[in-house]
């Protein structure tokens, strides 16, 4: 359906959330507050009882189809008396109405409204008349059937149970419990075989450094890389495997001064 066929204001179109047993009273409250403009009431089932019980007898009642088929039938103000079980049916009656709607829905056919509002588009909001609303069950919690003690009747009874439980021997009595003795754990027999055997390295050479073997120089490889019997830790080593000397000459030597020549220039 579209919007624009819709001439009422969202503001004027509302949901009032009633109980089936108080609509014929709610309904006669909305025609007496309105009394100036044109209603009709409509409703899908007893519209005849609807009629009957209304104050003012000059109120069209009609049901949802006579309504919806006859073309040229408008009003101004439009009571349902309860929501149709199509969502089609409710939209064609919007289109007749020129200023108001109200949808009276009791607790049962809240379900009705979701397709109502799905095909609109919108949600139509709604309002609560106090003395109308939806009734709350109570439910009443049973009263304390047990005898009510005072103080010194309960202090005379935890006495009493307290000297009848210390009057038996104590290892009759249920709150003691007796004591569990846990046997010893041999912890010399218990051996698992995934149990290691110990070291036998005594703790003077248990973080002695072990002896390497000196590194020999082996020869060069096809490719001229040399060659060594272990790891080598002469990173800048020489290819004929002596070590590098610490203080090499510098390969790029600076200009030379002659001092004998100054000298003489300065005398």
């Amino acid at each position: 359906m579209s919007a624009e066929a819709i001439t009422i204001k969202p503001n004027n179109h509302r949901v009032l959330p009633c109980p089936n047993g108080k609509k014929i009273e709610l309904i006669n409250k909305l025609i007496s507050e309105n009394n100036s403009l044109d209603i009709i009431v409509v409703a899908s089932v007893d519209v005849a009882g609807i009629k009957e019980a209304l104050d003012n007898k000059e109120i069209k009642v009609m049901s949802d189809k006579e309504f919806v088929t006859s073309k040229k039938l408008t009003c101004e103000m439009l009571i349902n008396f309860d929501a149709p079980q199509k969502a089609i049916i409710y939209s064609a009656k919007i289109v007749k109405v020129t200023q108001k709607i109200y949808l009276l829905l009791d607790e049962s056919e809240q379900k009705l409204l979701y397709p109502i509002e799905t095909l609109l588009g919108r949600a139509i909001k709604q309002e609560i008349i106090e003395g109308f609303e939806y009734e709350v069950e109570v439910k009443e919690e049973p009263a304390y059937s047990g005898r009510k003690m005072t103080k010194d009747q309960i202090k005379t009874e935890a006495k009493k149970r307290f000297d009848k439980i210390h009057e038996e021997p104590r290892e009759k009595r249920s709150f003691d419990k007796p004591k569990y003795d846990k046997p010893k754990k041999d912890f010399k027999s218990d051996k698992k075989s995934y149990d290691k055997p110990r070291r036998e390295d005594s703790k003077d050479n248990k973080w002695a450094k072990n002896k390497k073997s000196p590194n020999k120089f082996l020869g060069k490889d096809e490719n001229g890389k040399a060659l060594f019997s272990g790891k080598s830790g002469e990173r800048n080593h020489r290819y004929d495997g002596t070590p590098r000397d610490k203080w090499d000459a510098p390969k790029k030597v600076g200009r030379k001064i002659s001092i004998e020549k100054l000298n003489k220039k300065d005398s």
